[in-house]
């Protein structure tokens, strides 16, 4: 008999790790796909199917052993947790290999999809199992994991680029140059760049190139042309499924070409060695084909564009010796700042606030009334198309009544406007997923989700701009209460989904980071910076108190700004732990004194000049489609309800709502 063959396995690699450079920093650029075909088209869209098949069917198994894994009480008091995920398989591996079988096991799955993308699929939904099974570092863990919604699913993640090994880019892989896209859509200039509305598709590169140099014994080899040897327009390249016969899926790509674009398009183009991984990106827009338009978003190696402006603006923030304090507010985001050796000659104290301007907040309703007519319309079409659903309102109801008791005929109703038909213990007969919808709620909903995309873009533009204002005129070192703003939405949340703080504070972060300071987290519980005054004395006042008045010193001012100011004197045991904050009130009564009126003067109105408009208009952070659980009351519409930073409304006599005299009715109303 012939001796049992080992096994031999691979041994480890030799050669060095590679590591990403400028300390792992990666930036994104999103390249317009130009998807005119309507057979490349169709292509996409299955493979967009395949790929949501393959992660629904592993979202599954992951739920199931998930649950598994937790009904396995006494088997994880015997063995371990970690032995009962290995028997559930609850690894990234073992996910993957659940990803292959699926595939494997499909007969039409691997005529659109790969290997590669399928492990990636599997990876995705590893991180939110991984964010239930094990908790961060303050003790949370994620809900348990769902399978998510076929619209929700917009994105195919690619597979990153080698960067040690010539030429392997497994799955999209971004072919062409910079150069030759210009070359081939301009006269020559470099400014003149006019792409056609019709892409053209480019064609694959044909013919032999050479393989190497010539020496005296060899003659220089020849290999065909691939798509590695492109060096036109810009395009992204799929291979297909392993058992796919319709060749390569090449997109071609449309650049920006609008005036001042061309320096931020350089920067990620210019060299293909910096591109590391495309991502395929779908986005709603109901004008499309489909409804949908495609994106490639290209991740790069290195830090992102910024403009030559921006970059002076951090480099001047940066040389700026100050602290400053936040504060966040429902209605208000409050800034102050002082010299950082408290000296008079080295400035004064500057004090900012961020509010919705009266024309904000007109813009604001304008948005909120196309919001609820566009809800409003896709509830009359969808009862229109069940009407078997839904039964008659109680005037719908009336008026058969009175058509019967007359003798007239029975008169149909197109759109009964009565609740859905449902069981004794409220739960609808028949879910609302087997509703059949017309095409014209599939394109309302479109635009709903289009309009919804570009106003949360429009906040996040918003919040950027006044970050870098913020920045240039406080500086880059900032602390502000470490708070969860999201507790705040059980009853605030149209009148935070206006001004949007957390947004701001979060861009604050990143502009702090980019200027080469900090933004700082304080807790609120070892500081209560709203309760005290720069002289240490504490003032206690309610929510309705927005006015600091301190019997001690004497000092009065605005109640936002006072805790901002004290804010800048909040020290750290450890800055990393934001329940090492405490107040130093030596420091404060010390610039208490220093810079006496100029304080005063910071704490009562705002002195450094902060643009809260956009340039396309002010109010275009529009407020986002409300959710039943985490924002306001359905009786915001009927009351009013004042947020704690405004005056409370008062009554008349007669019982309707007033207002107290000097206040604005549009501070005090929603």
């Amino acid at each position: 008999m012939r001796a049992a063959q080992t096994c031999r396995f691979r041994g480890k690699n030799k050669a060095p790790k590679w590591k990403k450079p400028d300390d792992g920093q990666v930036s994104v650029m999103v390249l317009p796909l130009a998807v005119d075909d309507p057979a490349d088209l169709a292509r996409v869209e299955k493979l967009f199917g395949a790929m949501w098949a393959i992660k629904r069917a592993v979202q599954r198994d992951a739920r199931a052993k998930v649950d598994a894994c937790w009904v396995a009480f006494h088997e994880r008091e015997r063995d371990g947790v970690k032995a009962v995920r290995q028997r559930l398989g609850l690894s990234r591996e073992a996910l993957e290999r659940c990803a292959y079988k699926h595939l494997e096991d499909s007969g039409h799955l691997k005529h659109h999809a790969s290997k590669a993308l399928a492990m990636h699929m599997a990876d995705e939904v590893w991180n939110g199992v991984q964010r239930h099974l094990f908790p961060d570092a303050t003790g949370k863990r994620h809900g348990r994991p769902k399978t998510g919604r076929w619209y929700d699913f917009t994105r195919v993640p690619g597979r990153a680029r080698s960067h040690t090994t010539d030429r392997k880019w497994e799955t999209f892989r971004l072919v062409g140059s910079l150069h030759g896209h210009t070359m081939a859509y301009t006269n020559g200039g470099r400014h003149t760049l006019q792409q056609p509305r019709r892409m053209p598709v480019p064609a694959a590169p044909s013919g032999s190139v050479p393989t190497g140099n010539a020496t005296a014994s060899r003659k220089p080899g020849t290999r065909k042309a691939t798509w590695w040897d492109h060096a036109g327009p810009l395009a992204v390249v799929f291979t297909g499924g392993p058992d796919g016969s319709r060749g390569d899926l090449v997109l071609p790509v449309r650049i920006p070409q609008q005036p001042g674009q061309w320096e931020r398009v350089e920067h990620f183009l210019s060299n293909p060695g910096r591109w590391h991984k495309v991502d395929l990106v779908r986005r709603r827009r109901a004008s499309a084909p489909g409804g949908w338009v495609y994106e490639a978003h290209l991740m790069t190696l290195g830090p992102g564009y910024a403009a030559p402006a921006v970059r002076q603006m951090r480099d001047r923030a940066a040389e700026m010796d100050r602290i400053g304090g936040v504060d966040g507010n429902v209605s208000n985001v409050s800034i102050v700042s002082l010299p950082a050796g408290l000296d008079p000659a080295a400035g004064v104290p500057a004090s900012t606030e961020i509010t919705l301007s009266p024309a904000e907040r007109a813009l604001l309703e304008q948005e909120a009334k196309k919001r609820r007519g566009r809800s409003r319309a896709l509830e009359r079409s969808r009862r229109a198309t069940n009407t078997a659903q839904y039964g008659l309102s109680k005037k719908q109801a009336r008026r058969a009544e009175h058509r019967a008791s007359k003798g007239l005929p029975e008169k149909a109703v197109t759109v009964p406007g009565g609740a859905r038909a449902s069981r004794s213990d409220g739960v609808p007969k028949r879910a609302f997923r087997r509703d059949r919808l017309s095409t014209e709620y599939r394109e309302l909903r479109a635009r709903q989700a289009e309009a919804a995309a570009s106003a949360a873009e429009r906040r996040r533009h918003r919040a950027r701009l006044l970050a870098r204002q913020i920045i240039a005129a406080h500086g880059p070192v900032l602390v502000v209460e470490d708070c969860d703003i999201r507790t705040w939405y059980r009853l605030w949340g149209k009148r935070l989904s206006q001004t949007t703080p957390g947004l701001l504070i979060a861009a604050l972060e990143r502009e702090c980071t980019a200027a080469g300071g900090r933004l700082v987290r304080a807790s609120m519980w070892s500081t209560a910076l709203s309760q005290h005054c720069l002289c240490g004395e504490r003032v206690k006042k309610t929510l309705r108190d927005r006015e600091h008045k301190c019997i001690a010193c004497g000092l009065t001012g605005k109640r936002d700004l006072v805790s901002a100011a004290l804010a800048s004197f909040v020290r750290f045991t450890d800055v990393d732990d934001p329940k090492t904050a405490y107040l130093d009130t030596t420091a404060s009564q010390h610039a208490q004194i220093t810079f006496a009126q100029g304080l005063e003067e910071a704490l009562r109105e705002s002195t450094a000049p902060s643009q809260t408009t956009t340039s396309r208009g002010a109010g275009h952070a529009a407020v986002p489609r409300q959710r039943r659980g985490t924002s306001a009351p359905r009786t915001a519409g009927r009351r009013s309800r004042a947020t704690p930073d405004e005056p409370r409304p008062v009554r008349d006599h007669a019982g309707k709502p007033g207002h107290r005299p000097g206040c604005n009715p549009q501070l005090t109303l929603w």
